[in-house]
């Protein structure tokens, strides 16, 4: 786009728009979601509000006879002329009425439009749901699964205030009501209050429903309980409570779950957010109409939500994703006829035209009407004086996300750039083999005589374990801590090209034990460094082992990796349950020197010598290496000072924080140790 022309951009801006206000009529059917076919009755009724002559139905009605007379024969009085039925006023009445109630089970935007009344939000007034451009893309993926005879299950991130949790409890109604008697459903919000909230729109929504057939839907509790509701013309039952009483939500043999803004349930050691999710999905059937929602406004990363989603958007669970960004809501937008607002203090500027307003965008705001087809310039204009109101452009990201990753955006203090991190996915691919590096010897616990330590280092080669690279580029960590354990990942074999110090592998140290901490080593290429480039990632490994073999097995990487500089973490301590196993590295470097004398010294050599100090072998990270490591690893994000090839290590970059006292670490339940390899080594790189 030509941002540099303003009519260019405001002829793109009218297109948007009338795609975004094209006819949408719940009555008639016109614009309404899923596969749709005309049907022309000539004697519908009509008036000046509504012309239900031309109906456009869901594809599903026209497999009914009484559908496919209407489409033979075109009107209702041809019908009964064709089958020889006396026809009058009340023939024709009737008939209407039950070819409407036939829709309601097949329609829900027209059951949504005729007998479903909601509180507006705007005007605190009774309406009937009228669905607004977000819950028809929310309706949209509830209905393919429904058609397909799926079981429904979705994961949807949501901007707030336009009735996403709305439109997933007026569904299971439907389901409820129209598809299936005795189909229980079970509602999780995450406070009281929300509890409150959505069992008063229960109770108005069939209080208020006209009869249906012969038949008036009731509300009422059940068993004497508050939680719990039953409609007992269905003899279904629906449970609202909430995270914060975890017996109030418990399995009531459910066949929907909908758990409402789930990122904000409570999670601590004594009651685990999964647990919860657990006990009331587990017991919900995988059959059609059966229906698990994850739903909720995002509240950072790292959480079960946020795990969720992550999975459901890579295509690893059975639930898809979904996310609504804030500028598909029709409220969100202000017209630009009257002037437009000023960015800095949100302002409107009288008299200013909208060619005006098209140069003053900044670059965000071009970016947004540039990659999303329904951000109009009248949403931008909007999203200006909002942002005005805000403490931060992060809030307003938090708040009205316009995409998946701005709705994450890391809540506490994060150390590193949500977006300069995922910039740099645009690198990442799967590897091209995962195995082992092996010697004429592999290496093993204890002191090694002379001549097995030879053979560890000599003859060496990769052997590769193709059963394992299907699963080398997955995100679900499970899955890749469980077949990657103790394996070499390679995005790039060594070249053998004679050049000092153009690898460098570096050397993270954890933990023993399978519930430790990681060791993680990390090969970097720094070729391209020698034209003016940037190193990249070429390989790694992770596992857990005892230290000393883990060092021998750094050793075999980095000769196999052209006698690579070899920098190795040397003041790590194990700690697992509370206990400190204490620090062996610099033992364990002064063995492995005899044999591989490429090893990443802190201290001059010489002076050494001089001094007669000994040698100190290994990087030291202490307060002041570390805060060196971590603001050398920000400018390589943001000016992306390499080239990433791994997923996993750029989730540890989003889980890293600064906590209380100054403290650097991974949030609770996430690990940091890729991410301090790739910072101990791409300092080193770009120091030698």
């Amino acid at each position: 786009m030509n941002f540099d022309n303003p009519k260019e951009i405001l002829k793109i801006n009218e297109q948007k728009l009338a795609k975004k206000n094209a006819p949408y009529n719940q009555l008639t059917g016109e614009g309404c979601v899923g596969s749709r076919k005309l049907l022309t009755i000539s004697d519908a009724p009509n008036n000046n509000s509504f012309d239900f002559r031309r109906l456009y139905l869901p594809e599903s009605m026209f497999k009914l006879k009484v559908i496919q007379d209407l489409e033979k024969f075109g009107s209702i009085e041809m019908i009964y002329y064709n089958y020889k039925k006396e026809f009058n006023k009340t023939e024709y009445v009737n008939f209407w009425i039950n070819l409407c109630e036939i829709r309601h089970k097949y329609d829900f935007e027209y059951y949504c439009a005729t007998l479903v009344t909601i509180r507006d939000k705007t005007t605190s007034r009774d309406v009937k749901f009228n669905l607004n451009m977000g819950q028809r893309k929310l309706l949209t993926k509830l209905e393919d699964q429904r058609l397909k005879l799926l079981p429904i299950r979705l994961t949807f991130v949501k901007a707030r205030q336009w009735g996403g949790s709305t439109l997933v409890q007026m569904y299971m109604n439907w389901i409820q009501l129209f598809h299936r008697k005795n189909w229980n459903s079970v509602i999780a919000a995450h406070k009281k209050d929300a509890s409150i909230t959505i069992r008063s729109m229960m109770d108005k929504t069939i209080n208020n429903m006209g009869a249906v057939g012969n038949t008036k839907f009731s509300i009422r509790n059940f068993a004497g309980t508050m939680t719990i509701k039953q409609v007992p013309e269905r003899g279904c039952l629906i449970t609202v409570g909430t995270a914060v009483e975890p017996d109030s939500v418990r399995s009531q043999d459910a066949k929907m779950a909908h758990l409402s803004e789930v990122a904000y349930y409570p999670d601590t050691e004594q009651q685990r957010t999964k647990d919860l999710v657990n006990s009331i999905v587990g017991s919900v059937p995988r059959v059609p109409l059966s229906m698990i929602i994850y739903e909720s406004t995002a509240n950072g990363i790292g959480d079960f939500f946020y795990e969720e989603c992550r999975k459901a958007k890579n295509g690893e669970t059975a639930f898809e994703f979904l996310f609504v960004p804030w500028f598909i809501i029709a409220i969100y937008s202000e017209t630009l006829d009257a002037g437009y607002y000023n960015t800095a203090r949100g302002k409107r500027k009288q008299g200013g035209t909208k060619e005006d307003f098209v140069k003053t965008l900044t670059d965000y705001e071009k970016n947004l009407f540039a990659n999303h087809e329904l951000c109009t310039l009248e949403n931008i204009n909007w999203y200006r004086v909002k942002l005005s109101e805000m403490t931060s452009h992060a809030d307003m990201k938090q708040e009205y996300p316009s995409d998946e990753i701005e709705a994450f955006q890391d809540s506490g203090t994060p150390v590193f750039r949500a977006d300069d991190v995922e910039a740099m996915r645009e690198y990442c691919t799967p590897p091209l083999a995962v195995g082992e590096v092996v010697g004429d010897a592999q290496p093993s616990a204890g002191r090694l005589d002379e001549d097995e330590a030879k053979k560890v280092l000599e003859n060496l080669r990769f052997q590769a374990d193709s059963d394992l690279l299907e699963f080398a580029d997955t995100t679900d960590q499970k899955v890749l801590n469980l077949k990657m354990d103790c394996k070499l990942k390679i995005w790039a074999y060594p070249e053998h090209i004679n050049i000092s110090d153009r690898y460098v592998v570096a050397v993270d140290t954890g933990g023993r034990s399978k519930s430790a901490d990681w060791s993680t080593i990390v090969v970097i290429d720094r070729y391209y460094m020698m034209e003016g480039g940037v190193p990249e990632v070429v390989a790694d490994w992770k596992g857990h082992c005892d230290h000393d073999i883990l060092i021998w097995i750094a050793a075999q990487i980095a000769k196999f990796y052209d006698n690579a500089e070899l920098v190795i973490e040397s003041n790590t301590h194990e700690t697992e349950r509370g206990k400190t196993d204490g620090d062996h590295s610099e033992f364990i470097l002064e063995v492995i020197a005899e044999y591989y004398d490429n090893i990443y010294i802190r201290e001059n050599p010489n002076e050494n010598i001089k001094e007669k100090k000994p040698t100190k072998y290994g990087f030291h990270t202490n307060t002041a290496t570390k805060t060196l490591i971590i603001d050398n690893y920000i400018v390589m994000l943001r000016e992306v000072g390499y080239y990433e090839r791994s997923h996993e290590a750029l989730n540890e970059a989003r889980y890293y924080q600064k906590v209380k006292g100054g403290k650097f670490e991974a949030m609770q339940g996430k690990h940091d140790d890729i991410l301090m390899g790739r910072m101990i080594g791409l300092f080193v790189s770009y120091s030698l």
